[in-house]
């Protein structure tokens, strides 16, 4: 039983530094690719960059219980300033994740209920939507857009320098969210699937309506709280003071 648990774990870790190195590649050589118009080049974002990009904090959820994430996190953070420095722009964005990814794994811990993480999936979003709107986040992304790239993580749009961009918190709720899901006996994949679907959708709607930036945390919440919603429900109402004191 060990042996078998420690064959999975070695074969999604063999799997996660394979997939590490397809995103390296495809990150350094995005430029240099085809350049197909907006709306092939959304479609692959949203279909095939999002979803292998983001299936690395899925490989890597086993590491969510681990102790000392804390300073994993905060390593990880000088490692990807260090990277920056050094000009080796690929491998910043990656550590920026990993470092944002054990952020939310670590964060976890300080929900001692599945209702606290429903509670944050009911309220992040109209605080996103609001900085994104007239807050915080309008203001780096208008008025200090470098910062705002520094960062976020970026996705390699093929044939162009630039870049599909989710910020920190994006991030760290997505890796939160995803931890949850294995804690609380929830659906780890679909949980991923749907969040990563909903991404893609909001980043096909703001290149289709010409917007600048669109909140990402609702796509998120959404993505958890949908696939998990039978589960969410009965998990709550056995919880309820009522029904414990019954």
């Amino acid at each position: 039983m060990v042996g078998g648990a420690s064959a999975l774990l070695s074969r999604r870790g063999l799997a996660l530094a394979a997939l590490l190195a397809v995103v390296a590649v495809y990150s350094a050589l995005a430029g240099h690719l085809w350049s197909s118009g907006l709306w092939p080049q959304i479609a692959f974002l949203a279909l095939v960059v999002l979803p292998v990009t983001l299936a690395l904090p899925y490989l890597a959820l086993p590491a969510a219980r681990s102790r000392g994430l804390l300073l994993v996190a905060l390593a990880l953070g000088v490692l990807a300033v260090l990277l920056r420095l050094a000009g080796l722009e690929v491998a910043f964005d990656l550590a920026k994740l990993a470092a944002l990814t054990a952020a939310g794994f670590w964060f976890l811990a300080y929900f001692e209920a599945l209702s606290w993480v429903v509670l944050v999936a009911v309220i992040v979003p109209w605080v996103d939507i609001v900085s994104v709107w007239r807050g915080p986040t309008d203001y780096v992304v208008s008025e200090q857009p470098g910062l705002f790239e520094e960062l976020a993580v970026g996705f390699r749009v093929p044939g162009e320098d630039s870049a599909a961009r989710l910020g920190p918190p994006d991030i760290l709720f997505f890796a939160l969210f995803l931890a949850a899901a294995v804690r609380f006996g929830l659906r780890p994949f679909w949980t991923w699937l749907s969040m990563t679907a909903l991404l893609g959708a909001t980043l096909a709607i703001a290149a289709g309506f010409d917007i600048s930036g669109l909140p990402a945390l609702p796509a998120l919440c959404l993505g958890f709280l949908v696939p998990n919603a039978d589960l969410l429900w009965r998990e709550l109402r056995r919880t309820r003071p009522d029904a414990r004191s019954g």
